[in-house]
């Protein structure tokens, strides 16, 4: 029996994962959007792709969580959207109501199912689902560090001249202006980067990672990025599936990992069948703790606005 995937939220990132996913016949998709018509359409025109890719894969759009029944994974993208000059906070009171609705509904069908939240603001997102779905912790994650270490990696790639698949890049802490990439445990082909890029330049890209969401908001001016979102969403899902026991940095509810509890916060997490399947804690300078301590802070400072502390 094949495995099964619920997207919910058909729009940019939502149905660019359900074409990862499908592309990589990782597992059936449904594809689940209030909008009617526009999960149905881009459902259907998917899985008439799928002959030409030659991929077996089932992919239905619905307006209905009754067809999500059973999930094996649930991918959660739906809220609105950034526009440019709105801050994640800005976003956090309409979504915080969109992913309760949402987590209440696809628990309620697909009780055993493992959630990652994709919606912004993330951390305090991934923290409203789990509040709300009351699961174990090792079945609701948040996607974000996956996303913010390619794009350190793409820079340092660009800026070495090298192949992305030599550069390996850590980013913890919370997805937005306080995340903490490790340029420390980033290296290219294993050499660290502090060995190849000058202080002042390693600057300069750690600070382009934290902005590299608002850098695309500003180009395209009424949308955001939804490729490399959705491919990072897909890398989780995949990597449960398989059950490949990978580590990969995500939003995870710590408890008392990095001296930090009751939070989700971007760490490294081994993801396999059960999902999270441990965390990792790496040695951390006096700095790069503060920093992380600061992205915490500002995490917790969302989930108590929204009251899921």
């Amino acid at each position: 029996m094949r495995k099964k995937v619920t997207i919910v939220g058909a729009g940019n990132v939502g149905a660019t994962a359900a074409h990862w996913i499908a592309a990589k016949e990782l597992a059936d998709v449904v594809l689940l959007d209030v909008a009617e018509g526009t999960p149905q359409g881009k459902g259907l025109d998917l899985l008439e792709a799928m002959p030409i890719e030659k991929r077996d894969c089932n992919i239905i759009g619905t307006n209905d969580y009754a067809d999500t029944a059973n999930s094996d994974i649930v991918v959660i993208t739906a809220g609105i959207p950034r526009k440019p000059g709105m801050s994640r906070d800005d976003l956090l009171n309409t979504n915080y109501k969109i992913m309760s609705d949402v987590v209440s509904k696809v628990t309620a069908h697909s009780p055993n199912c493992i959630i990652i939240v994709v919606s912004n603001p993330l951390d305090a997102m991934a923290q409203a689902a789990f509040h709300q779905a009351k699961f174990p912790r090792e079945r609701v994650i948040g996607m974000a560090g996956v996303l913010d270490s390619a794009r350190f990696r793409t820079f340092i790639a660009q800026e070495l001249n090298v192949s992305v698949e030599n550069v390996t890049a850590f980013v913890l802490g919370g997805h937005g202006d306080t995340m903490v990439p490790l340029p420390r445990y980033s290296t290219v082909a294993g050499i660290p980067i502090t060995e190849l890029i000058a202080p002042e330049r390693i600057a300069e890209l750690v600070q382009r990672t934290r902005d590299g969401g608002a850098e695309i908001v500003k180009y395209l001016k009424t949308g955001s990025a939804f490729y490399a979102p959705s491919a990072a969403a897909t890398e989780m899902v995949e990597a449960i599936l398989k059950d490949k026991k990978k580590i990969l940095p995500c939003a995870a509810y710590l408890q008392g990992e990095y001296g930090i509890s009751g939070l989700f916060v971007g760490v490294p997490c081994k993801l396999g069948a059960k999902g999270l399947e441990q965390i990792i804690e790496i040695k951390l300078s006096a700095d790069e703790q503060a920093a992380l301590q600061r992205s915490a802070d500002s995490v917790k400072e969302l989930c108590t606005v929204i009251g899921v502390v």
